[in-house]
């Protein structure tokens, strides 16, 4: 499977059409962020698209550390708190939403202990193999990047909405899927996977409120 510039703003520009048709969609203020997922999505992989096309021209250069910064601040930083807070918003089960309540915390620790990480250990994006690679000085723990898949994953699969649960599995199946097979360029291949997938957040605007409901007395 190969990816490259123009995969990434197909991405962005299939992504985008979603996000935009989702907000139209909604009824109240609180579902505004689960709409909007696939509009960050979209910038996000515009963002990749851009150093797609930069990487072989100045890899080093301003221009390609800033891109790289901003799409791992996207991937590492923004998305376990985003999701956490979208899937809180729209829970109406009081349990789940005390559960979700614990999650923001730690996706919140787990985003901040990352970013420190990352502002003192830069990392530097390639491409290799089809994919950009986004290489850090040191790993992280690997404890951390445990807690990174519970932080992106756990707040969504909580959830009593059954579009956010089924988003939440294909989250959680594209992780392991990208760990196993793409380990270096692991977060450029889950977060285009992450990002097509958000276009099934349409169901949650598309489907009456009952059929989306998955165990919401629980």
């Amino acid at each position: 499977m190969c990816f490259s510039a123009s995969a990434s703003f197909v991405a962005a520009g299939a992504t985008g059409v979603a996000g935009i048709f989702a907000l139209s969609r909604v009824n109240e203020a609180r579902e505004v962020p689960l709409a909007a997922t696939p509009l960050f999505f979209a910038l996000q992989q515009s963002i990749e698209g851009v150093l797609w096309l930069n990487l072989p021209l100045a890899s080093d250069g301003l221009l390609s550390k800033t891109l790289t910064l901003l799409y791992l601040v996207f991937a590492e930083v923004f998305w376990p708190l985003y999701a956490a807070i979208a899937a809180w918003l729209i829970e109406r089960s009081q349990r789940r939403r005390h559960l979700m309540a614990v999650c923001l915390v730690f996706s919140a620790s787990v985003g901040t202990y990352l970013l420190w990480w990352m502002l003192g250990r830069p990392y530097s994006a390639a491409i290799a193999d089809g994919h950009i690679a986004y290489v850090p000085t040191y790993w992280p723990p690997y404890a951390v990047g445990v807690a990174y898949v519970a932080a992106a994953g756990l707040p969504l699969l909580l959830s009593s909405q059954r579009t956010v649960l089924i988003f939440g599995v294909i989250i959680l199946v594209g992780l392991v899927v990208a760990r196993t097979f793409y380990f270096e360029a692991f977060l450029s291949v889950w977060c285009f996977f992450a990002a097509m997938a958000s276009v099934a957040i349409l169901l949650h605007f598309k489907l009456p409120h009952r059929s989306r409901l998955y165990r919401a007395g629980a």
